[in-house]
């Protein structure tokens, strides 16, 4: 009987480390960002600004590193592979494929960073700037401030 029982546990659970080992985001709901948590980190990150381009070691709205893109899985645009010279930085740059690196990041280092026994955007915030191995240290308090202001006035439009 506790054979079978570890078999059912087995077979339960190599499907979800599979589903980690690819970081397909999508399909672990509790990694999965809204679109008011994604838009609200972007508009702490940038006020959201597609046009901004790369600056220094930075690139796009949501102003993401090319480790963070590699961590995040190296997504990349349509028929673009991930090997190509510019693939980090017309993925980053283009508002969809940003936020699919965000989410692969999050997929990667979801974990409850203010200590209050929950992983929401509050906690993606935290890791998206402080990144997956900090972020429980200080935030700017301007992007915390943008952050929090966002979600408060687009929370209650759900």
């Amino acid at each position: 009987m506790a054979s079978l029982f570890n078999f059912s546990i087995i077979t339960y659970l190599l499907p979800l480390l599979v589903i980690y080992e690819h970081q397909i985001p999508t399909v672990v709901a509790e990694t999965t960002l809204s679109r008011v948590c994604l838009g609200c980190i972007c508009e702490a990150a940038s006020g959201c600004n597609v046009t901004l381009g790369c600056e220094e070691s930075v690139c796009g709205p949501f102003r993401i590193t090319w480790s963070y893109w590699s961590d995040a899985g190296k997504p990349t645009l349509e028929n673009t592979q991930n090997t190509n010279e510019n693939a980090y930085a017309r993925c980053v740059n283009d508002p969809s494929c940003a936020a699919r690196t965000v989410q692969g990041y999050m997929a990667k280092f979801a974990q409850d960073c203010n200590g209050d026994g929950n992983v929401n955007c509050d906690d993606f915030l935290r890791i998206h700037r402080l990144g997956g191995y900090g972020c429980s240290g200080y935030l700017n308090k301007k992007y915390e401030d943008t952050y929090k202001f966002c979600m408060q006035t687009f929370s209650e439009r759900q």
